[in-house]
């Protein structure tokens, strides 16, 4: 269409300047043909604005008993913040792969600027200059903050001023990092920065973001909203995933819509209501919870109590403890909220017994000093644990859902006179598979083969199945979808009821407020007094979050 309005133009401008040339008027013809030219280039931009950054057609991809993506079409414009919505399990992150080129599809095709492209690798794809920062984080432990960084970049760029744009980058978007720490010593919350300063250090043409604020501060996650604004207004185009409806209501222009690895809709978030997006996700509507007060929580018996828990050090880039007090009772629910690297994954590792360096009564289980024990002694004393980092530590990646069972179930009936039950072991972990509505191809499927949500919510499950005395959990909901958030939600308040001690670690205040009866925050390595969480604000939170609290009132017990 707009080659023949180019064209209608065109004869227009030659029959205007013919006969503005017959009639001796050169300066008016001249003066017409310069304001005609810019009538073609202004089309020619339009024209050109319509073209899509990407387009991707009829995508389908399979895996063994799961159809993840099945015909799938999008398409993103220049300078869009185009948003990515459906359960755990939808088919989004797989399409994200495709798209980046660590996943061949099995039929389909991908457009580029308009022309057809064949991503074969992540290599390809950083020359079109697509990024992506996954929720599975892509790094090598052995490696430093810079080295990581440096594999995903050009290589004429000195270690020396890798390191100088690493800190310069960091401090522009809130991101701070130490380059030289080893990833193996950072937080996950710490590692999904490195993922994100690494994509922004390519100057992206469209970057893709799995769950980017599931670690941020609020503060950090305004700033980093500023800054994709900054780069969708200088063309950047951004394909951003998220369960956090709110986010995508004030960031995205577009939504695109998956349920069962199909696109069943697409929306302008802008103009929905957080229960509209998910009525769109998940087909049905939430069920809203209603956390209940527990009057004789604080005369019930004390389950956990950290005694002036204190420890050094581990390793030069770790975070010491000191001094932290707090006590979890029967039939209450206790949050500790702060910002990753503050000292949540020493007081996990001081809890589930990977660190026994702490002094015996500095850890008490039911009434016992548990401090120097190891993980299985404490489960014996009821501890469930589900830790932060779901593959590696809540999971062995290489292995079946059902051998992932015995991590925390290895006593009768899964094991007796010392030989595993296997069938038992499978029917256990098909009854999790279906309780929590795990999009997995059954109890054999690999723990790695599972999105992220999914795998979490066999975790939970897992450790659930146990029914502990007391339950320690850390970023329960990170990266799951508002269904599956809401039914954690409802299995740890069902906890609470049957008497259960609840420990959340979390960075979600959402979450917390949602469902804790009392609130600490954790700021380098020491622990706020805690608050009953309806004399909690945000407000107070975030002061304590920068460790600003010595002048505090405890303001209950623990």
């Amino acid at each position: 269409m707009w080659f023949k309005s180019a064209i209608s133009t065109g004869i227009d401008v030659a029959c205007c300047l013919f006969w503005h040339a017959l009639n001796g008027a050169a300066r008016q013809a001249a003066a017409l043909e310069s304001f005609c030219n810019s009538l073609l280039s202004a089309q020619a931009k339009e024209v050109t604005s319509t073209i899509p950054r990407l387009e991707i057609a009829h995508i389908r991809k399979a895996y063994p008993g799961v159809l993840a993506n099945d015909d799938i079409n999008l398409r993103v414009a220049p300078g869009e913040i185009h948003a990515v919505l459906g359960e755990n399990g939808a088919g989004k992150s797989t399409l994200m792969k495709i798209i980046f080129g660590t996943v061949k599809p099995d039929a389909g095709e991908i457009f580029w600027n308009g022309e057809q492209v064949h991503i074969a690798n992540p290599h390809i794809a950083r020359k079109l200059g697509i990024a992506m920062v996954f929720q599975h984080f892509s790094l090598f432990d052995t490696l430093t903050v810079a080295e990581n960084i440096a594999l995903g970049l050009a290589s004429d760029i000195s270690m020396p001023q890798l390191v100088t744009q690493i800190r310069q980058t960091g401090e522009k978007y809130g991101l701070e990092l130490e380059p030289h720490r080893h990833v193996h010593t950072l937080s996950v919350g710490e590692r999904q920065r490195v993922e994100i300063v690494r994509a922004l250090l390519t100057n992206p043409q469209l970057l893709i973001l799995d769950e980017p604020t599931s670690v941020l501060t609020p503060q950090a996650v305004d700033k980093l909203f500023v800054t994709l604004r900054k780069l969708a207004a200088e063309g950047c185009s951004i394909l951003y995933i998220s369960h956090k409806l709110d986010e995508i209501r004030a960031l995205c222009h577009s939504a695109t819509v998956m349920r069962n690895g199909r696109v069943t809709g697409n929306c302008d978030p802008r103009n929905e209501t957080s229960a509209g997006l998910s009525r769109l996700m998940i087909g049905d509507e939430l069920v809203r919870l209603q956390r209940e007060r527990n009057p004789d929580s604080q005369r019930s018996e004390r389950k956990l109590h950290l005694n002036r828990l204190s420890l050094p050090k581990a390793h030069l880039f770790a975070t010491e403890l000191h001094d932290i007090e707090c006590e979890v009772r029967a039939g209450e629910i206790v949050g500790i909220a702060g910002v990753s690297g503050n000292g949540q994954q020493e007081l996990l590792a001081a809890l589930s017994g990977e660190d026994q360096r702490a002094a015996p009564n500095m850890v008490m289980l039911a009434g016992r000093q548990a401090g120097q024990l190891a993980p299985n002694p404490r489960r014996a004393l009821g501890l469930g644990l589900v830790p932060e980092e779901r593959l590696g530590r809540g999971a062995v990646p290489g292995m079946t859902l059902a051998a992932n069972m015995l991590l925390s179930h290895q006593k009768s009936p899964y094991v007796k006179r010392g030989m595993i039950d296997f069938d038992y072991t499978r029917k256990i972990a098909a009854h999790i598979i279906d309780r929590f509505k795990v999009k997995a191809s059954g109890p054999d499927a690999l723990a790695k083969s599972l999105s992220g949500g999914n795998l979490q919510k066999f975790i939970v499950g897992r450790e659930l199945e146990r029914k502990p005395a007391v339950f320690v959990v850390a970023q329960p909901t990170w990266g799951v979808d508002v269904g599956a958030a809401a039914q954690i939600h409802a299995e740890i308040l069902a906890l609470k009821k049957e008497g259960c001690a609840v420990l959340i670690i979390s960075e979600e205040l959402d979450e917390l407020f949602a469902l804790c009866d009392r609130l600490h925050v954790i700021a380098k390595g020491r622990l706020s007094p805690s608050i009953p969480i309806e004399q909690a604000t945000r407000e107070q939170v975030g002061l304590w979050m920068s460790g600003l609290w010595q002048d505090a009132p405890e303001t209950a017990h623990g």
